[in-house]
């Protein structure tokens, strides 16, 4: 399961799928031009979503 922590607080959290109930799995989105950006994403493949963000930035995970 993806962990995401805020590196300014230490708040953590931890994401699963309302659909099926799946732990979320960290992934990165490429945006193409070498950018990337980092996600959380269903592993049954109902969609994803960008990394939750705490302390006005986004909370990281280690890939």
């Amino acid at each position: 399961m993806a962990t995401y922590a805020c590196a300014k607080c230490g708040m953590s959290v931890n994401a699963t799928c309302a659909k099926c109930d799946a732990p979320l799995v960290n992934d990165s989105l490429d945006l193409g031009g070498g950018k990337t950006v980092q996600v959380s994403k269903c592993p049954n493949g109902h969609g994803k979503i960008k990394s939750p963000m705490c302390c006005g930035e986004d909370m990281t995970c280690t890939i």
